[in-house]
C-alpha cells in the first residue's frame, strides 16, 4: 500500500506547521494509519550568517547566527495513501484550513514538485548568506589557514564551497573552502 503514497499539500493556519505536522503523525499511529500516512514535512532551509562580534576589550571574533525559514508557510506536505481514512485525519486535524488542489480536492504532487520542494529525501535544505562575491579579498576564519587572506575566484553557493587565491611561498595558491570558513574583509 505504501507503494501508492503520494505528497499531497496541506493549507494550515499561519505558524501552526509544525504542530499540525505531529499531530496528523500522532493520529495516524493512535488510529493504525501508519501504512496510509507515511510522512510529514515542512520545508525549511537554513540560514549561515557569519557575525562578527566584539566583547569590551575589542577583541573581535567571528560567530555563525544559524536560523531556520519556512520556505512554504502557512503549507505542510504529507506523503500518504489517499483514502477516506487518510482523508479525515488529515482534514480534521485542527490548525488545517483545506487541501490544496483544484475546487480544494486533494491533489498529489508531481514528481518534479516533490524534489523542488526538497522532500524527496526528507532534508533539511542549507543556504549559506554570501557577503562577498568573485574578486573580493577575504579572511580565511578555520582550518590549516586560518588567519590568511586571499582573493575569492569562484563561488558554489550550491555546493556550499568556494575558491580562494592565497599567497603561499611566493606564488598564488587555488584553495577549496566551505563558504563558512571564510568572511570578507
Amino acid at each position: 500500500m505504501a507503494d501508492a503514497a503520494k505528497w499531497y499539500v496541506v493549507h494550515t493556519f499561519s505558524s501552526y506547521e509544525n504542530k499540525v505536522a505531529e499531530t496528523i503523525m500522532t493520529v495516524a499511529h493512535n488510529r493504525g494509519l501508519d501504512d496510509q500516512i507515511l510522512e510529514v514535512h515542512y520545508p525549511t532551509e537554513r540560514l549561515v550568517e557569519k557575525v562578527e562580534k566584539t566583547d569590551k576589550d575589542g577583541n573581535t571574533t567571528v560567530v555563525e547566527k544559524v536560523t531556520e525559514n519556512k520556505i512554504l508557510p502557512g503549507y505542510v506536505l504529507v506523503k500518504m495513501v489517499l483514502t477516506d481514512d487518510s482523508w479525515y485525519v488529515v482534514r480534521n486535524t485542527r490548525g488545517v484550513t483545506g487541501f490544496v488542489g483544484p475546487g480544494g480536492e486533494a491533489f498529489p504532487l508531481s514528481d518534479k514538485e516533490v524534489e523542488r520542494f526538497g522532500v524527496k529525501d526528507s532534508e533539511v535544505k542549507t543556504r549559506v548568506d554570501v557577503k562577498f562575491k568573485i574578486g573580493d579579498e577575504v579572511r580565511i576564519d578555520s582550518g590549516m589557514m586560518e588567519g590568511m587572506t586571499g582573493k575569492v575566484t569562484e563561488i558554489d553557493a550550491e555546493a556550499g564551497t568556494v575558491v580562494v587565491t592565497v599567497m603561499m611561498f611566493g606564488r598564488e595558491t587555488p584553495t577549496t573552502l566551505g563558504l563558512g570558513q571564510v568572511s570578507a574583509v
